[in-house]
């Protein structure tokens, strides 16, 4: 059994998995304030409230943004587990030929995110992930990782306008009921969820173009099931695709 973990700006994912599956999974706040402890006891129940013994990990793999969570939640599964953790970063064998200036600017959520897309599909692909940030990969038809683009996330964005306008309110990113809003919650709804999903739209258009074929469009992240619905183009949502990575690149790295 294999424990993942994708640790992001507002959320780390835990999951368990044996061969290609997730049998176990749960989100915690990414919180730096907490210590090596307090994540090890959310690692511990966690596994408690599964029914899974912490003897029966075999090892874990880690993806992350924020290094100075990785420390801390190395140490909670090694409080825990016994094992380290592989943390997915340079010198990790990940089979991805990432073909962009600088492949160490890559970040792990985008590898991963790649590595399990490819595992799933044929490229070439445009992945998007919709989360504190709206990340844009693109692999061709070579399986190769050629850039791609970031924007603000979804929520980052309606965050952002509350916070810095006297008169807009924050609001609940719910469904809008038209584009043309009728009140100051609805055009806000509008502005953000359809003017995400045109983005969203526009950015496949332009980058399909200069790759010049069609790839398959797969959309990931906590936000994935809110924008997609309102976009044009054919969009699969596939929710697993940074842990299924991960055990993609724990397997090319486990000793034999």
């Amino acid at each position: 059994m294999l424990l993942t973990v994708d640790i992001g700006n507002t959320h780390i994912v835990l999951a368990c998995m044996e061969c290609g599956k997730v049998f176990a999974q749960a989100r915690l706040a990414s919180d730096r304030l907490k210590t090596d402890f307090e994540y090890a006891v959310s690692l511990k129940e966690f596994f408690q409230m599964n029914g899974i013994s912490a003897d029966g990990v075999e090892g874990a793999c880690i993806s992350s943004v924020n290094p100075e969570l990785t420390k801390l939640v190395s140490s909670a599964v090694r409080l825990i587990t016994g094992k380290e953790a592989l943390a997915v970063g340079a010198g990790v064998k990940t089979g991805l030929n990432i073909r962009i200036d600088n492949p160490a600017e890559c970040g792990a959520d985008l590898v991963t995110a790649a590595v399990g897309a490819l595992r799933r599909y044929k490229p070439p692909l445009i992945i998007i992930d919709l989360g504190t940030a709206t990340t844009f990969s693109v692999i061709d038809s070579t399986g190769a990782f050629i850039g791609g683009a970031i924007a603000p996330g979804l929520k980052t964005s309606v965050e952002a306008l509350s916070d810095k306008t006297a008169l807009l309110p924050g609001i609940a990113l719910e469904t809008p009921g038209a584009a043309i809003g009728k009140n100051t919650a609805d055009c806000m709804r509008s502005g953000a969820i359809l003017g995400t999903a045109g983005m969203i739209d526009g950015m496949i258009d332009r980058m399909s173009a200069e790759l010049g074929e069609k790839p398959r469009i797969v959309a990931t992240g906590g936000l994935a099931g809110t924008v997609v619905p309102f976009c044009t183009h054919d969009i699969e949502t596939a929710g697993d695709l940074i842990l299924e990575g991960l055990e993609a690149v724990y397997e090319k790295n486990r000793k034999k």
